[in-house]
């Protein structure tokens, strides 16, 4: 049975109209329609409020519907990486931002003939392509690691 016949059954042995279900669980009458239909599937956290509105378990609501079951696993993956990824992001506007500055600082000085300096350190004149290129490396390795996980 897959898991818009299992709902259905469910919520008719309850008692309880589409309305009804859609109440409880905090979303659309549609919405637990097309679940019905199987034409969508509902978010993890609501087939955890559906296990728990009829007593079933995960489990026995997964394991019907091969089709639910990816796509459980999928919207998993997409939650593993994103904190990693944000660090990856932020790692690479770091490194834009200074690149930034090193040229504005190049521009003032060539252009309106100001003495500003940023120092000859390692920081200035490689530090933006290194943050920039780690952190390139860095998301993509990521990126690989979600698609074959």
């Amino acid at each position: 049975m897959v898991f818009g016949e299992k709902l259905k059954a469910m919520r008719q042995a309850s008692g309880w109209s589409q309305d009804e279900l859609a109440e409880k669980l905090f979303v659309s009458r549609q919405s637990v329609s097309k679940w019905e239909n199987n034409q969508n599937y509902p978010s993890i956290e609501i087939i955890i409020k559906i296990s728990d509105l009829f007593g079933v378990t995960i489990d026995e609501l997964l394991r019907s519907d091969a089709e639910l079951t990816r796509k459980v696993i999928d919207d998993s993956k997409q939650l593993k990486y994103p904190r990693l990824k944000v660090a990856f992001d932020l790692l690479f506007l770091l490194g834009v931002a200074l690149l930034i500055i090193k040229l504005a600082v190049l521009a003032l000085n060539k252009l309106a003939g100001w003495e500003l300096a940023l120092g000859n350190s390692w920081l200035w004149n490689f530090g933006p392509l290194v943050l920039m290129v780690g952190a390139g490396i860095g998301s993509g390795t990521v990126k690989e690691k979600y698609k074959t996980d």
